[in-house]
This record gives C-alpha cells, sequence and structure tokens, in this order.
C-alpha cells in the first residue's frame, strides 16, 4: 500500500513537483463492501446514471451521492462504508458538522477503520481541533501527525490584521512573495496549494530558533533528509499576521538546507484560514480575514468582473477540486478537476490517460519528459488539448503532460485533468473556503 503522505512531504523537499496529483493514492471506495441505493453504473469519465452511490461519488456527484448514502444508513444503520462515504461528501465541502456526524458514527462503528479516523482527524484540523485530531491520526498509522498536533496548546492560526496585498518578486520559474518569521527580517516564499503545511528552510528554523516537536527520517532521491515539524509564533505577510502556526523544516543528515531556492513555502493550511486571491493577472496575491463584509466584497467584484461561482471541494487535508471542462478531438467532458496554485511547474496542467484516450487529446509519444512526480522518477508525455476550461476561461491548444502512472481517481472520484500555475497566468481567481466558491476572471483583481 502506498502512503500518499510520503508523496506529498517529499515534493515539499524539493520545492515544488511537477506532477503532483499524480502520485499513487489510496482510493477511499471500498470495493469490499460497495454501497448500492438502487440500479445505476458509471458510464465514462464524467457521467453517472441511476442510484449507485460509489457510482455517483465517483463521477463527482457527491449531493446525489450523499442522499444515496442517507438511503443506505436509513435501511442498514450499521453500514461502516456508507457511513464513511457520507461523512466524506460533507468533509470535501467544509461542512462540519455534517461531516462529523457521520464520521464519528463510522468511527464507532469500526474504531479501527483507517479510513474514517484519517476523514475525521482531516475534519478536526480544518476546524483547528488539532489536539481533537490527534488520536485519530495515530489509527489512521500518521505518528509523526499524533505528535505533531498533541503537541499544540492555545488556538492555532490566530488571525490580526485585515488585508494582505503582496506583489510577487517573480513569477518563474515559481511565483516569490515576502513575509516575516517571529519578527525578523523579509524571506522569500514561494506558495503551493498542492502542499499543506508552512515549510521554511532549515537556515530560517535555525534564525527563529524553532525546535521540533517531533522529527523523522526519510528515503529523498538518492540519500536521506530529516523533516522536522513545529509551532511557530508568529507569520507576516504584509499587513496579516498569523500567530500559533503549525511549521515543517527539512534539513540533510548534516543540518544543511535540502534547497536553497527560497526561504520557504506557503501551504494551502495557511490559505484555507484567510480569504484567499491569487491575482496571477496582477502578479500579486491578496489575503483577507474573511468576514461577511470581505466575502460580500469579493463577490462583488467577481459578478463586476463577469465571473459566476464555481463550486469548490477539498480532499485529503489540502488537495483543491472544481468543475472545469476538456476537449479533444473526440469532444469534451465537464466533471470535477484538480486546481493548483503556485508551485513549480511549465505546464498548464495534467490530463489523465484515460482522458487522453477517450477524447482524443493529442499526445506526443515521440517526446518522453523524465521528470518527478513527489520526488519519485516518472515519465511524462507532452500533450495538447484542444480545450481546458474554468469558468468562463478557457486556454485553447495548451502546452501539458499526460501521465500513463497518475491515477483517475486518486481520492475515491474521477479527475480528468489537473490545472497547475501556467493556466492561471492571465487569471485573477478567489477561492472563498467558508462558502465553498471559487471565483474566476480573465485580467488582474479591481
Amino acid at each position: 500500500m502506498t502512503d500518499d503522505r510520503q508523496w506529498d512531504r517529499r515534493s515539499l523537499l524539493r520545492g515544488a513537483a511537477v506532477l503532483a496529483g499524480a502520485a499513487a493514492t489510496v482510493p477511499l471506495l471500498d470495493k469490499a463492501a460497495t454501497a448500492v441505493a438502487g440500479v445505476g453504473d458509471t458510464d465514462g469519465l464524467f457521467k453517472a446514471g441511476g442510484g449507485d452511490a460509489d457510482a455517483l461519488f465517483k463521477a463527482g456527484r457527491f449531493e446525489q451521492a450523499g442522499r444515496a448514502y442517507e438511503e443506505i444508513l436509513r435501511k442498514d444503520p450499521g453500514n461502516v462504508h456508507a457511513a464513511r462515504q457520507r461523512g466524506y461528501v460533507g468533509l470535501l465541502a467544509n461542512r462540519f458538522p455534517d461531516a462529523e456526524r457521520y464520521l464519528k458514527m463510522a468511527v464507532e462503528l469500526a474504531p479501527g477503520d483507517k479510513q474514517a479516523n484519517r476523514l475525521l482527524a482531516d475534519c478536526y484540523i480544518r476546524q483547528d481541533k488539532l489536539s481533537l485530531s490527534a488520536p485519530h491520526w495515530r489509527v489512521a498509522g500518521e505518528e509523526t501527525y499524533a505528535k505533531w498536533f498533541a503537541a499544540f496548546s492555545g488556538k492555532p492560526y490566530q488571525v490580526h490584521g485585515g488585508t494582505a496585498q503582496l506583489p510577487w518578486k517573480q513569477m518563474d520559474p515559481e511565483p516569490l512573495v515576502e513575509a516575516s518569521i517571529n519578527g525578523g527580517s523579509t524571506k522569500r516564499f514561494t506558495f503551493y496549494t498542492g502542499a499543506p503545511s508552512l515549510q521554511v528552510s532549515a537556515k530560517v528554523a535555525k534564525e527563529a530558533g524553532l525546535s521540533p516537536v517531533v522529527s523523522e527520517k526519510m528515503d529523498f532521491l538518492d540519500g536521506v533528509v530529516w523533516a522536522h515539524h513545529g509551532v511557530l509564533d508568529s507569520f507576516r505577510l504584509g499587513g496579516i499576521e498569523l500567530r500559533n502556526v503549525p511549521v515543517s523544516w527539512s534539513t540533510t543528515e548534516s543540518g544543511g538546507d535540502v534547497s536553497t531556492d527560497n526561504d520557504g513555502m506557503i501551504g494551502m493550511w495557511v490559505f484555507y484560514h484567510l480569504l484567499t486571491t491569487f491575482d496571477y493577472a496582477g502578479r500579486q496575491l491578496i489575503l483577507r480575514r474573511r468576514t461577511p463584509e470581505t466575502a460580500g466584497k469579493a463577490r462583488a467584484a467577481a459578478k463586476q468582473a463577469g465571473a459566476d461561482p464555481l463550486p469548490m471541494w477539498m480532499a485529503r487535508e489540502h488537495g483543491l477540486h472544481s468543475r472545469g471542462s476538456i476537449a479533444g478531438a473526440a469532444g469534451s467532458g465537464t466533471g470535477v478537476v484538480g486546481v493548483l496554485f503556485g508551485g513549480h511547474s511549465e505546464v498548464a496542467g495534467i490530463v489523465k490517460k484515460e482522458t487522453a484516450k477517450q477524447l482524443q487529446v493529442r499526445v506526443d509519444r515521440d517526446r518522453p519528459v523524465e521528470t518527478f512526480a513527489g520526488s519519485h522518477p516518472a515519465v511524462a508525455y507532452p500533450c495538447y488539448p484542444k480545450e481546458m476550461r474554468l469558468g468562463d476561461v478557457a486556454a485553447d491548444d495548451i502546452y501539458c503532460f499526460t501521465n500513463p502512472d497518475a491515477p483517475l481517481a486518486p481520492d475515491g472520484f474521477n479527475v480528468p485533468a489537473v490545472f497547475f500555475h501556467s493556466f492561471h497566468k492571465p487569471n485573477t481567481i478567489t477561492l472563498d473556503f467558508t462558502d465553498m466558491k471559487l471565483y474566476v476572471a480573465r485580467g488582474q483583481a479591481a
């Protein structure tokens, strides 16, 4: 069994992963306990019919799947799979009371169920209940996370200040912004929503006097590194300061930096505590304390720019998804797609093997690219979908990769494509993690 978090951590050590999202993961659909409420089957990559709960879930029809799982539980209250999946549906949309109810039910029915415990642990950390997550991480086999989060006291991610507008010091090969640690001088931070926690370099960790709560040794490329996890007092991003923040850093066996490309990386856990705007067109990162007023202004600005709200889902602590489409010579399909911001990649996205085949996307198999997926060697091929679309923003015949080893349903539902850094360059994207809406418009923020 592959541990997908090992892939995530190793990709952080590299600074980013070109094929992030292509890592092998453990599906959450349990074939041994298929939950059926009626008759139906998956039709291709983008459609599902009937009332088969797992088929609906796999096709990204989460609301319908949730109702189907509820129907199963009405008839069979002891169905662990249905309880776990119904909780997962709630968690994808950050509906925490809903998610907690069903995931607790699943854990009560099967206390040793690793998947249910992992999802419940994630549910707690998204609500900043870090200590409550610890025992569930332990049951899920994540001892490092269990020790790290059990060590927290007080409220994490305390937000001070209202707004931060951070100009990008560069766009490529990865965007850089300035931030400071514990009141020190400004440092160069990249950001990547495919990463979970805030990362700092070994040098910055030493300067800030950070001490690890827990450390682990892991294989990395041709050697080994140490990954350390601790607690940061203060992280300032322009006009916003976050206090009591989970932080990680990595060192070589001699204690040096693994990479010197930047001073650290801002991951998804920081961004989902704020109303976050990636203004690619204006080359700035806009962060706001999320209030009804700031959310209303963001909606109004998006409407003025012609952007309709898109649904947003988050899987496995930081895997962001929305609804998009992709087209090839044989037509197009709309479904749940992965969306990543920041990082280090020259391609606009990943087109899954099954998607490329079904839609007849042009693939250049004469020019294989040797790259890495989470620091593991991988071979990808250039491909050129006729169109990739997110909301009203589209790119035609754009340069992408297809990786034959990338799973279609890494988190239990089909993800035909993943949209990367280069796709977003003409656009402004705002993420609202309370309403779970994504707004994308062409041009820079007003």
